[in-house]
C-alpha cells in the first residue's frame, strides 16, 4: 500500500479523481463500433462479438437458455446454499419495498389539482457480470427492485465460457426468482442488444447492473436510447479510521474491494500513526491467503493508498471529495461521524459492519 503524507496529498488526488476519464477514452471508440454494429446486423454483430470477446460460438450454442437449464442448476444447487440466497432476497426485497416512490394527489386553489403518478416499466434487462468472476448478489440485486416495482417482463444478460457453460448459482437464482429469459452474453455487446433489441433478444425500457469499464461505456453512450440505471466507475471501498479501529478488520474490508478488478480502489484515511503501520501488515498477511492476489496486488499498487490525515474532520472533507462508492467507518463514533458525511454509496457504521455483508446479504443493493 502507498502510504500518503500531506504534501503528497495533492497529486495523489487529482491521479486518483483523473483515472475515470483516462480509461474511458481508451474504450470508447471500441464500444462505438460494437453499439453501431449491434444496431445495424442484430443476431449476427452479436454472433461476432461474441466469438471474439468471450471465445463462444453462438451458432452451436443457443443464445437463449433452455428453461430446463435453470431448473436443473436449481435443483442441483446445495441446500446450504439456496437457504442463503432465500434469506438474502428476503432481506433485499424488504429494503427495496421501503423505497418505493409514491404517487400522489394535491387539491389547489380555484380547481387546480396536480400530481405525480408512478407506474412500473414494461421490460427491464439486468446485467450480471460474469468474466472475471460472478455474482448471483448482482443477480439477486437487479431483478429484486424490479420485481418490488412491479416491472411486467424481466431479461437477464450474463456471459459463459467458451462451450457455453454459465455459472450454476445464478441459472439456480433465476429459477428460484422466475425469470425465464436468462441470455448468454455479456460486454457492451449485451448492453447493445437490450437496449436496440435483435432478432432474439427484445429492447427493454431500462439496464441495470454493474459490468467492466466496456458495460459501463456502453451504458453511458445509450442512455436516451433507453434508461439506464447508473454510469459506474470501478470499484472502490473508502475506510475512515481513528486508534479504535482493528487493523485486521480494515484490511479485510479494504481487500474485499481490491479483489474485484485491477482498476477498483481501496483507501484508507486515518489520523492515527500507530494504525498505519498495522494496517500494513495486516494486508501483507491476508492478502497472501485470498486466491485472486494478482488482481488485488495490481488494484493496491495503482489506486490504493493510507492517507495520513491531521483529525477526523480532515478525513471527512477527503471522503466527501472522493465521494466513494463504499464507505466504512472504523470509528469509536460512527453515528457522529456519519453528520460529517454527504457524498457515499453505501455508508457501513462501526467496526462490526463488514461491507461484504452489506454487499450481498443484508439488504441495500451493491449496485447502487
Amino acid at each position: 500500500m502507498n502510504v500518503i503524507t500531506q504534501n503528497e496529498l495533492s497529486p495523489f488526488l487529482q491521479r486518483f479523481e483523473s483515472r475515470k476519464a483516462a480509461i474511458s477514452r481508451q474504450v470508447e471508440q471500441v464500444v462505438a463500433d460494437i453499439l453501431s454494429q449491434i444496431r445495424l446486423r442484430g443476431d449476427n454483430a452479436l454472433a461476432e462479438f461474441s466469438q471474439r470477446y468471450d471465445h463462444v460460438d453462438l451458432s452451436r450454442i443457443p443464445l437463449l437458455v433452455p428453461e430446463e437449464k435453470l431448473h436443473q442448476a436449481h435443483s442441483h444447487l446445495d441446500p446450504n446454499l439456496l437457504d442463503v440466497l432465500r434469506q438474502a432476497a428476503t432481506n433485499i426485497r424488504d429494503f427495496h419495498s421501503k423505497m418505493q416512490p409514491q404517487s400522489w394527489l394535491s387539491w389547489e386553489s380555484d380547481g387546480v389539482v396536480l400530481g405525480q403518478r408512478v407506474t412500473a416499466l414494461d421490460r427491464v434487462g439486468v446485467y450480471v457480470p460474469g468474466g472475471r468472476a460472478a455474482y448471483p448478489s448482482s443477480f439477486l440485486m437487479g431483478v429484486i427492485p424490479a420485481q418490488v416495482a412491479g416491472v411486467s417482463e424481466i431479461i437477464v444478460a450474463t456471459p459463459c465460457d467458451s462451450q457455453g457453460e454459465m455459472n450454476a448459482t445464478i441459472l439456480a437464482a433465476a429459477y428460484e426468482l422466475g425469470i425465464s429469459r436468462v441470455f448468454r452474453m455479456g460486454g457492451a455487446q449485451a448492453i447493445a442488444a437490450m437496449a436496440f433489441g435483435t432478432q432474439t433478444v427484445p429492447r427493454v425500457d431500462k439496464i441495470v447492473g454493474p459490468g467492466n469499464i466496456y458495460v459501463a461505456i456502453a451504458k453511458k453512450m445509450l442512455y436516451g436510447q433507453c434508461g439506464i440505471d447508473m454510469v459506474a466507475g470501478p470499484s472502490e471501498v473508502l475506510i475512515i479510521a481513528d486508534q479504535s479501529a482493528s487493523a485486521e478488520f480494515v484490511a479485510a474490508d479494504l481487500l474485499a474491494q481490491a479483489e474485484h478488478d485491477p482498476l477498483a480502489s481501496a483507501i484508507l484515511l486515518t489520523d492515527s500513526s500507530d494504525l498505519v503501520h498495522q494496517v500494513v501488515r495486516q494486508i501483507d498477511l491476508q492478502k497472501k491467503m485470498l486466491p485472486r492476489i494478482e488482481i488485488i496486488q495490481q488494484s493496491l499498487d495503482n489506486y490504493g493508498a493510507i492517507i495520513c490525515c491531521d483529525s477526523l474532520e480532515q478525513c471527512a472533507m477527503i471522503s466527501d471529495r472522493l465521494a466513494p462508492e463504499h464507505l466504512g467507518l472504523h470509528v469509536e463514533k460512527p453515528w457522529e461521524m456519519l453528520g460529517l458525511i454527504k457524498n457515499a454509496g453505501a455508508i457501513f457504521l462501526g467496526h462490526y459492519s463488514p461491507e461484504a455483508v452489506g454487499d450481498y446479504w443484508a439488504g441495500p443493493n451493491h449496485v447502487l
